[in-house]
C-alpha cells in the first residue's frame, strides 16, 4: 500500500495550491479519502473527506469554502484543491483513506504547504 503526496509549496497568502494523492496497491475505488493537517507545534487536524463515489463530502470548519476536495477513481487519485490560502493553512498535509468513527488507515508520507509573504 502506498500513498504519494504532492503539490505542496511556498505561496503567498491569498493564493492557490492543488495537492495530488496518488494511490496503490489497495482498491482505491472502495475506500473513502481524507486529507489530513499538521501545523508547527499543533496537533493533527482533520481537514476534508471524500466517499468512495465522490457524491459525499464533508469539510472542517477552518477550511469551508476555500477547499475542494475531488477524486478520479481511474487514476487512483485524490485532490485537494486549496484556494484563498491563509497564514494558518501553514501545515504538513497527508491523505489517508478514511475508515469511519473519525479514524484513519493507510497514511501518506504528507507534503508540505507553506504560506507566507
Amino acid at each position: 500500500v502506498q500513498l504519494v503526496e504532492s503539490g505542496g509549496g511556498l505561496v503567498q497568502p491569498g493564493g492557490s495550491l492543488r495537492l495530488s494523492c496518488a494511490a496503490s496497491g489497495f482498491t482505491f475505488s472502495s475506500y473513502a479519502m481524507s486529507w489530513v493537517r499538521q501545523g508547527p507545534g499543533k496537533w493533527l487536524e482533520w481537514v476534508s473527506n471524500i466517499y468512495t463515489d465522490a457524491s459525499i463530502t464533508y469539510y472542517g470548519d477552518s477550511v469551508k469554502g476555500r477547499f475542494t476536495i475531488s477524486r478520479d477513481n481511474a487514476k487512483n487519485t485524490v485532490y485537494l484543491q486549496m484556494n484563498s490560502l491563509k497564514s494558518e493553512d501553514t501545515a504538513l498535509y497527508y491523505c489517508a483513506t478514511y475508515g469511519g468513527s473519525g479514524t484513519f488507515g493507510y497514511w501518506g508520507q504528507g507534503t508540505q504547504v507553506t504560506v507566507s509573504s
